[in-house]
């Protein structure tokens, strides 16, 4: 895939994802971009996979200009990001200017992978809770894989609304709306024991420079995301480890949890484990599966792009209950949240 390919493709999902303006900036990119500064020498001799299923490479550059703009560095720029409508003729030569004035900034930022935490996939998370908390009676103890700042291991923070009913404590200072198709979980008394997650590079979210990673790569004319986001950073953080998943999974699922579920989970963030770490990973769930015991069961939830085999969208839910270890269908949604398809089946006794 070449450089010009890979923005094309990615401002395309970003209009699909309700975002015009990230859109039109990568479409820009990939249509103006030349070789002949450092930045874009490197953009264009990137190795490996450069699309959103590898290295990301459009958003890492996004990310950067968003956090230029995010933290004053570059006025110019600003002004032609929103909430200031602009056209091509101005966007570009702000991008322009931006990258040469601020290159050096730009290259150590797109070191780093694109880290967001999409909490409106938590909505997912609390349904499913719901779900679970339902059928065993019992606390959970939570262990999320790809956690990055641990927002959405935070999910029993935020209430669930659909159609005018709630799900969660009230606190209407973040209430997830997503379009819900399908039933309602049922509302259930849901208690967490412990949480914690798992990340190669865990974001600080009490951090100034790490928020400002979390903000930038949000998209910046998406408002209610970045508020979302903003409200969440208020809220005591959950531990996150910095470590490979797999390996700390494998050590977690040594301490048996009598009396709660131990829920398993990730969302988009499966497809970026090497082949080898998804084979070893996949081995480690599925005995842990098989070992569970009525007292202690084991769920592995997961929300993952499945190449839409389908044609309806999103990313697919899928559950694996012990002691059985096939997945079972939960529906689809989003891949930012903004709907949910919900179809979970009747858990067998």
């Amino acid at each position: 895939m070449t450089l010009k390919q890979a923005f094309h493709r990615q401002a395309e999902a970003c209009s699909e994802l309700g975002s015009p303006f990230t859109a039109c900036l990568l479409r820009l990119c990939g249509d103006r971009l030349r070789a002949g500064t450092p930045l874009t020498d490197r953009l264009f001799a990137w190795p490996g996979d450069i699309s959103g299923a590898g290295a990301s490479l459009p958003l890492r550059l996004a990310g950067g200009l968003h956090a230029l703009v995010r933290s004053g560095q570059s006025v110019d720029l600003s002004a032609a990001y929103p909430p200031n409508d602009v056209t091509d003729a101005t966007l570009w030569p702000a991008v322009e200017a931006a990258m040469d004035a601020h290159h050096d900034f730009l290259n150590r930022w797109i070191d780093s992978p694109p880290q967001t935490n999409e909490l409106r996939r938590s909505a997912v998370l609390i349904a499913a809770a719901h779900w679970l908390t339902d059928h065993f009676q019992m606390p959970l103890v939570l262990s999320e894989l790809g956690a990055s700042a641990g927002l959405n291991l935070l999910w029993d923070q935020y209430d669930l609304e659909i159609n005018g009913a709630r799900w969660g404590q009230n606190r209407a200072h973040l209430t997830l709306r997503p379009d819900w198709r399908g039933p309602t979980p049922p509302q259930a008394q849901v208690q967490i024991k412990e949480r914690r997650g798992i990340d190669l590079n865990p974001l600080n979210p009490q951090d100034e420079s790490d928020q400002l990673r979390l903000l930038s790569y949000l998209w910046a004319d998406q408002d209610e995301r970045i508020n979302n986001t903003r409200k969440a950073l208020q809220l005591p953080p959950a531990p996150v480890d910095q470590g490979d998943a797999v390996d700390w999974l494998e050590q977690r699922l040594n301490t048996p949890h009598p009396g709660h579920i131990h829920l398993i989970y990730h969302t988009i963030a499966w497809q970026y484990f090497s082949a080898e770490r998804q084979q070893r990973g996949e081995e480690i769930i599925a005995q842990a599966l098989k070992n569970a015991t009525p007292d202690a069961p084991v769920v592995r939830l997961s929300v993952e792009a499945d190449g839409d085999v389908r044609g309806t969208g999103g990313a697919a839910i899928t559950a694996q209950i012990s002691p059985d270890p096939h997945p079972v269908p939960l529906g689809r949604t989003d891949f930012h949240g903004r709907w949910t398809d919900w179809a979970p089946p009747e858990i067998s006794p």
